[in-house]
């Protein structure tokens, strides 16, 4: 009698056997292509096929293909170039930075290497914002562009990347033209100065430097330099006699002349010095002082009593006018207090 297996383990074989199926279909999802064991040729020509019908993402996934099974191939040096180019041109920059670069760190002395330097120049430059982001992309594709003319300078790429250099600069020119224009904005003229004066020194080819100098005009005015204001309105008009920004610089020296200073007379401060109001010191007044005899200081002694008014004299008087006694009552030392009077109530 055969055995029929019981339902848990059927269930259970066939999800062991549903987990490689969805593995699969997750990572074609995901965009990986599953290993099939081809030929080179017939790898490079599909996919060469999808980079003519415009399919970049699937040439690129083929292209690696061709380099991961047949790596030895004279064919995967340059399909690893190729899909490089494919993901550049599906936009997928980082990819293409990154196969660019391995690409030249495995093969740095092959022929294709400056197209390799200005794939990756090219992926960093049509990454470029505009100015009101940040910059840091196209300092990169600067160098990336700088780099690729120091190598390869007469190479065929070289031309195209010293255009590109050109509108770079430019670009970041645009940067500082827009930070500066911020800090005059907020009457931060000397923040703004030495923007303005970076585009001058570091980027006097561009098609930013006759603001820049118009605006240094401005700005040295606002702060009170009016030699360098000219200075600066005078290599403007060296340079550039014919723009707006010559009239415009022209303008504000006429506008803002300058002062006479009048001559200091002798012995006067070039920075007068404000005088502060001493405070009025309150008058002393004289104290009389008697004169000190050399007299024994008395001593002190407790009150005396009171003596009983007498009809000649007054109270505290003697019948022939004498000074009252200093006689203490009986039971009182000296310098203790009066005994209490009899009138003072008594506890009962």
């Amino acid at each position: 009698m055969r055995n029929i297996p019981s339902r848990p383990l059927v269930a259970l074989l066939l999800a062991a056997m549903a987990l490689p199926i969805a593995g699969c279909a997750r990572n074609r999802a995901s965009g990986d292509l599953p290993y099939v064991a081809r030929d080179v040729g017939t790898l490079y020509s599909a996919a060469r096929q999808k980079l003519d019908q415009r399919q970049y993402k699937l040439a690129a996934a083929l292209f690696d293909e061709v380099e991961r099974q047949h790596p030895y191939s004279i064919w995967a040096r340059r399909a690893q170039l190729m899909g490089a180019f494919s993901n550049y041109l599906a936009k997928n920059y980082t990819e293409a930075i990154q196969g660019a670069q391995r690409f030249l760190s495995v093969h740095p002395g092959n022929r294709d290497a400056p197209y390799a330097y200005y794939l990756i120049a090219m992926s960093y430059y049509e990454q470029i914002n505009d100015v009101t982001r940040d910059q840091k992309i196209t300092a990169q594709a600067q160098d990336a562009l700088g780099e690729l003319t120091r190598r390869y300078p007469s190479s065929r790429y070289a031309a195209d990347a010293r255009l590109k250099i050109d509108l770079v600069r430019d670009h970041l020119a645009g940067k500082e033209m827009e930070i500066g224009r911020f800090y005059e904005r907020r009457g931060q003229w000397l923040a703004a100065t030495l923007r303005f004066r970076r585009v001058v020194d570091e980027y006097q080819t561009t098609t930013h430097t006759p603001e820049a100098l118009m605006r240094l005009t401005e700005t040295y005015l606002a702060l009170g330099v009016r030699e360098e204001a000219k200075r600066a309105a005078a290599v403007l008009g060296a340079n550039y006699p014919e723009t707006w920004w010559y009239q415009r610089a022209f303008d504000l020296l006429g506008e803002n002349p300058a002062q006479p200073v009048r001559p200091l007379a002798p012995g006067e401060q070039v920075i007068p010095q404000a005088t502060v109001a001493r405070p009025e010191t309150p008058i002393r007044k004289e104290v009389e002082v008697l004169p000190v005899d050399n007299s024994p200081t008395p001593r002190a002694e407790a009150p005396g009593a009171p003596t009983p008014a007498t009809p000649s004299g007054g109270a505290g008087s003697t019948p022939a006018g004498n000074n009252p006694s200093t006689a203490t009552p009986t039971g009182v030392q000296p310098g203790a207090p009066p005994a209490p009077s009899s009138d003072a109530p008594r506890d009962q």
